[in-house]
């Protein structure tokens, strides 16, 4: 529920602007498979589904929109320290547009890059940090058994390796740079740490809060 609102945003945006995330595959592929109005009735799916949910879940949880508001904040925080440090070390010690840090493709007006910063908060965090971040640490566990620093240590490493590459294949890929490359394993780290230890939601919001900043503001 935390996250619904940016994907929302998301899906409707992203018809009418011209802009693709690093997961952004999936997205396209199933406009491209199904057609605009079977997009949206497979939008609609999603956000019945999303409010079945909720009403099924409301018999063992509670959710209350307040919970946003400590969200949001932290949130922010996370992305406005992050940004600002990244905006300096491209800017003063790389000689990069920090922008490059941000999205797979950077262009167009204010809205196509609030779209693209939202779907990259999105889908990003739900492919690279949700399945496979998830996924690498329950089969390193739980299914080879390893040492949980073990498994922790080789799920964060290569997902982060996998979330950084993806920026640079596809028709929307960018140039290969080592150090956009390395930058966004980092931020894959960073990602996933926040995942982790302060769940999904944190996850997104600062990623779509810091892409917004860094393409918007900067």
């Amino acid at each position: 529920m935390l996250v619904l609102p940016l994907l929302l945003f998301y899906e409707i945006g992203v018809l009418f602007a011209d802009v693709m995330n690093g997961a952004d595959f999936l997205t396209g592929a199933l406009l491209r498979l199904v057609g605009l109005r079977g997009f949206l009735v497979v939008q609609g799916i999603v956000l019945l589904g999303a409010i079945g949910l909720s009403l099924h879940l409301r018999r063992t949880q509670k959710f209350e929109m307040r919970h946003f508001i400590p969200v949001l904040l932290e949130s922010g925080i996370y992305a406005l320290t992050m940004g600002t440090l990244i905006a300096f070390v491209m800017t003063d010690l790389l000689r990069m547009d920090p922008r490059l840090s941000a999205a797979a493709a950077v262009g167009g007006g204010l809205f196509d890059k609030l779209v693209l910063s939202v779907g990259a908060g999105v889908f990003e965090e739900l492919v690279f940090r949700l399945l496979l971040l998830g996924g690498l640490l329950w089969v390193g566990e739980r299914v080879i058994s390893l040492r949980r620093w073990v498994a922790i240590l080789l799920a964060f490493s290569l997902s982060s390796v996998l979330f950084s590459l993806a920026h640079h294949v596809g028709p929307m890929g960018e140039p290969f740079r080592i150090g956009v490359f390395t930058y966004r394993c980092m931020a894959g780290i960073f990602f996933g740490a926040l995942f982790q230890f302060r769940g999904f939601p944190i996850a997104v919001w600062t990623h779509a809060l810091y892409d917004i900043y860094v393409m918007v503001l900067i």
